[in-house]
């Protein structure tokens, strides 16, 4: 019953989309008679832009200014040190977290390129 109802439905759907309707210009004359607006898309864009550029500064100012660098030489040492010490294990809800990370930052990158 499915089967039939979806095919009705194609078979309805592709007869209609190859149909034309004549409309002598109609559309046309109408989307040239709107009114021109601004496009916020750019300016979305430069907002996104300079919100970036917002927060890899801050992130630049408070890695100087609480000698990250440092830190990150002590955490890489002692994971270094762990590895070597203990056998190879993966902690799942890391691991979990991380590709939802990247899934999160693919995705906004995905509609990001589409505008």
């Amino acid at each position: 019953m499915t089967e039939d109802n979806e095919r009705l439905l194609e078979q309805f759907f592709s007869e209609a989309a190859r149909q034309q309707v004549a409309d002598d210009g109609f559309s046309q004359r109408v989307m040239q008679a709107l009114p021109e607006r601004e496009r916020p898309a750019v300016s979305l864009r430069r907002f996104n832009r300079l919100w970036t550029l917002f927060c890899v500064t801050v992130f630049a100012v408070l890695f100087v200014v609480f000698h990250g660098w440092e830190l990150l030489a002590v955490h890489f040492l002692t994971m270094l040190r762990t590895l070597l010490a203990q056998p190879f294990t993966v902690n799942l809800t890391m691991l979990a977290s991380v590709l939802f990370g990247l899934l999160f930052v693919g995705v906004g990158e995905v509609i990001q390129s589409n505008r």
